[in-house]
């Protein structure tokens, strides 16, 4: 947010805009401080942003467009995000939490692109059990309001359940082979999405997101999740663990191979998502030089290397938790967490 007085003097050429023209008609926006009191605006501007750093080759520019507040009160500078987290990465991308966005218009924003989301879920052996648990809680807090397909990969199609689905969402199911050991679930997951965007998806889907199916929603999730290639910091190295430490692959022939000080944080690969043909070039496994990863696909998503590939956005443990752990301060809101479960009983071969 910035207030109208500093607006004036330092971006005197931008017009502000009504919130409506982000809202619906009908659209409120109720803003307030911490200590519940009201914070009065304007409306919004779109203010064109230069991201510190060496530009992309991609897209040859670290400008990005973001639209502001505009308040009537004094504000001496920009108010951006929280003060109790980092917000911003140490490459210049957002680091996002809860209180760092506005859920209301960046939702709006992207609404009026319409994109078209698809979501792959691998659900074999007796994992099918959590399908319907995550279906209903993503039909309640995952993009709703945008056009959403489930991409189920199975080999029981009998055992998917019948879910009630919001306008514009459905559920495609696809076919797998069963797995032996639960490595060979994780290995074929990238192997089958390489195969699946190649034959179907990509006609039908703009962003594409990889998530667990031993998973619940519980709340809002956005469009503050859209970006080129987004990855959630793991929570259980998130804080307070040094990079020295992270699991990374450190055998030197494998392709998920991190080299001693080198990489920034440590992701899951529980949720991953961004543009289509980003997450295709991630798709990949290790089978070439027969060496399995420390920790699977978790250690393959290489995008912690800057000569190799950063995510474009980082999100907050926040979208994914789990159920085993407590819910620290610096967690506002769980949105995603893991479910407990027997490891022994439902992975093929058992164990963690």
């Amino acid at each position: 947010m910035i207030s109208e007085a500093w607006m004036s003097q330092n971006l005197p050429d931008l017009k502000i805009h009504p919130i409506s023209d982000l809202l619906n008609q009908n659209g409120f926006l109720d803003l307030r401080a911490t200590n519940g009191s009201e914070i009065t605006f304007q409306g919004w501007v779109e203010v064109c942003l230069s991201l510190c750093g060496p530009k992309k080759q991609s897209t040859n520019s670290n400008e990005v467009l973001v639209p502001v507040l505009v308040s009537k009160d004094i504000v001496q500078r920009p108010i951006i995000g929280r003060t109790d987290v980092n917000c911003v990465t140490n490459w210049n991308v957002p680091l996002v939490w809860e209180g760092t966005f506005d859920p209301i218009v960046i939702d709006a924003i992207y609404k009026k692109t319409n994109p078209r989301v698809g979501v792959m879920i691998f659900t074999v052996g007796k994992y099918t059990r959590f399908l319907k648990g995550f279906l209903e809680t993503g039909e309640k807090h995952f993009l709703t309001d945008f056009r959403v397909t489930y991409y189920i990969f199975t080999d029981n199609e009998k055992e998917v359940p019948a879910v009630a689905l919001n306008e514009g969402r459905k559920i495609t199911v696809l076919p797998v082979p069963s797995a032996k050991r639960w490595q060979e679930v994780v290995f074929g997951r990238m192997k089958w999405a390489t195969i699946t965007i190649d034959k179907q998806i990509r006609n039908e889907a703009d962003y594409l997101f990889l998530m667990d199916v031993d998973s619940l929603f519980h709340n809002r999730i956005g469009a503050e999740s859209f970006s080129r290639l987004y990855a959630v910091l793991h929570r259980g190295y998130y804080k307070n663990t040094e990079r020295a430490n992270f699991p990374y692959e450190r055998h030197p022939e494998s392709r998920a191979y991190i080299p001693v000080g080198e990489g920034d944080y440590y992701y899951t690969a529980a949720v991953l998502g961004g543009y289509l043909e980003d997450i295709y070039k991630l798709s990949e496994e290790d089978a070439r030089n027969n060496i399995e990863a420390v920790w699977q696909e978790e250690s393959h998503l290489r995008i912690t290397v800057p000569s190799i590939q950063q995510p474009t956005k980082v999100l907050s443990p926040e979208y994914l938790w789990s159920d085993y752990d407590a819910v620290p301060a610096d967690i506002k809101v769980v949105r995603i967490s893991q479910l407990k479960k027997n490891y022994a009983e439902v992975r093929p071969n058992g164990g963690h």
